[in-house]
């Protein structure tokens, strides 16, 4: 039977809608939950135990006020260090979905012998995530790693297409970590706003991975070997939570989404 549950999705900000609406664009009859936490973004800066408390925070709403059937972490920074608290959080049989393994999986499937870029916050580079679990998976892989913590806030002001953006990101791609790479994971679910300026500026130098389409790629194979896939004539409902109002946020989702979608401010934290 269609499981018409929804999936909730979070990030701190917008850098998750480019993960589900790789999701929408491959499940369009699936229903989908989106929070951003825009009241503490990034989560690229802030401690280990804030990013997992923020998170248990979010899933416990999604879970109690929506009853949600799944769980994708459209972050990053938090899927480097809050999913296997999250797991443990939850219950054991809840599907939580993280935006790193399914990444890891597919470069050591199709990557080996190749050294990998990988470009992220400073929580995500410092967990050695990427490092850890793609290597495991192939150890014939070289991974080098650059902190691009100036990304994110550029972003979340809108500021994608601007002379300081494009300036900023040509900074971190001469950087010596990324000179002799094949390929680069944009490794925050902000950066694939910004990566057709990542692919005019390497002008071929390295493929850039289309992250958000290998997670939703993962997320619909598991949900259908759960039989948990909605499969239904109609299209899914979207509906979009933050946590602190800002028209940025609106404005980006609408231009991504449609300009039908309504942003809902609801402080969970209060």
């Amino acid at each position: 039977m269609a499981d018409s549950r929804a999936i909730g999705i979070f990030d701190s900000g917008v850098g998750g809608l480019t993960v589900a609406k790789a999701i929408h664009n491959l499940m369009p009859d699936e229903n989908l939950i989106y929070f951003g936490d825009t009241a503490h973004l990034p989560y690229g800066d802030k401690s280990d135990e804030a990013i997992v408390h923020f998170s248990k925070g979010i899933a416990s709403y999604l879970q109690e006020k929506h009853q949600i059937k799944a769980l994708l972490i459209a972050c990053n920074s938090a899927s480097a260090v809050a999913y296997n608290p999250l797991k443990s959080y939850l219950p054991e049989s809840f599907p939580v979905y993280n935006v790193i393994d399914p990444v890891a999986a597919e470069i050591a499937l199709t990557k080996p012998n190749s050294v990998v870029g990988v470009i992220g916050t400073r929580a995500t580079i410092n967990s050695g995530s990427y490092t850890q679990k793609i290597r495991t998976l192939e150890p014939s892989i070289d991974v080098s790693t650059l902190r691009t913590p100036l990304l994110v806030p550029l972003i979340e002001e809108g500021l994608a297409e601007s002379k300081i953006a494009h300036e900023t990101l040509s900074y971190y791609l001469e950087q010596p970590e990324l000179g002799d790479i094949d390929s680069l994971v944009l490794g925050c679910t902000h950066y694939p706003h910004i990566q057709k300026k990542v692919e005019e500026l390497s002008d071929g130098r390295f493929e850039v991975i289309n992250s958000p389409e290998i997670v939703a790629a993962r997320v619909l194979k598991d949900l259908a070997a759960r039989d948990l896939k909605n499969d239904s004539s109609h299209q899914g409902k979207l509906e979009f939570y933050v946590s602190d109002y800002t028209a940025v946020f609106e404005n980006i989702a609408q231009i991504m989404f449609g300009s039908n979608i309504t942003l809902v401010e609801e402080n969970i934290w209060e």
